[in-house]
C-alpha cells in the first residue's frame, strides 16, 4: 500500500488557500488575507494573548508570526498592549476594526467548511477531524 497522506495534506492546503482567496475576493473582503484570518480567528476566540500563545495556537513559528503581526498592526487589525499582571510581557489585542470583521470571516469560514466536507455525513466529518487531530498530535511530538 502506498502511503501518500502528507502529499494529500499539502495539496489540500494549497488548494484551500486558493479557494479561500477566491471567496474573500468574491465577497470584497480585503482587510485581511487567509493567513491573517487564521490569526484573527484565534484572537476572536481569546483576545489579549501573548505572541508565544498565539504561536502555539496557530502552529506558526514566532519569527513568522512577528512579521505577520507587524503587518496586521500597520493595517489596524491588532495592537500590542502591556500585560497588566507582568510588565515584561506584551499581549496582542484586537482593534475595533478587527472585531467588526468577525461576522464576515465566519461566513467565509462556513463556506470553506461546506466545500471541504461536501458529501460527508456528520459521522464522517467527526471521524475525519478525529484522525486529523491525531496526525497533528503525532507531528507536534517531533517539532
Amino acid at each position: 500500500m502506498e502511503i501518500k497522506g502528507g502529499n494529500l495534506v499539502s495539496q489540500i492546503k494549497r488548494l484551500s488557500g486558493r479557494i479561500l482567496a477566491q471567496i474573500l475576493a468574491e465577497k470584497n473582503i480585503d482587510a485581511f488575507n487567509g493567513a491573517q484570518g487564521h490569526i484573527l480567528y484565534v484572537l476572536w476566540q481569546q483576545d489579549g494573548i501573548s505572541l508565544r500563545e498565539l504561536a502555539d495556537k496557530t502552529g506558526l513559528a514566532a519569527t513568522t508570526l512577528t512579521s505577520m503581526v507587524d503587518r496586521m498592526e500597520k493595517a489596524g487589525l491588532v495592537c500590542r498592549v502591556p500585560d497588566k499582571n507582568d510588565r515584561r510581557k506584551t499581549l496582542l489585542a484586537l482593534t475595533e476594526k478587527a472585531k467588526s470583521l468577525e461576522k464576515d470571516y465566519m461566513l467565509v469560514s462556513d463556506k470553506m467548511s461546506d466545500i471541504f466536507y461536501e458529501g460527508f455525513s456528520g459521522d464522517e466529518i467527526r471521524q475525519c477531524e478525529a484522525m486529523l487531530a491525531r496526525i497533528l498530535e503525532n507531528m507536534k511530538k517531533y517539532s
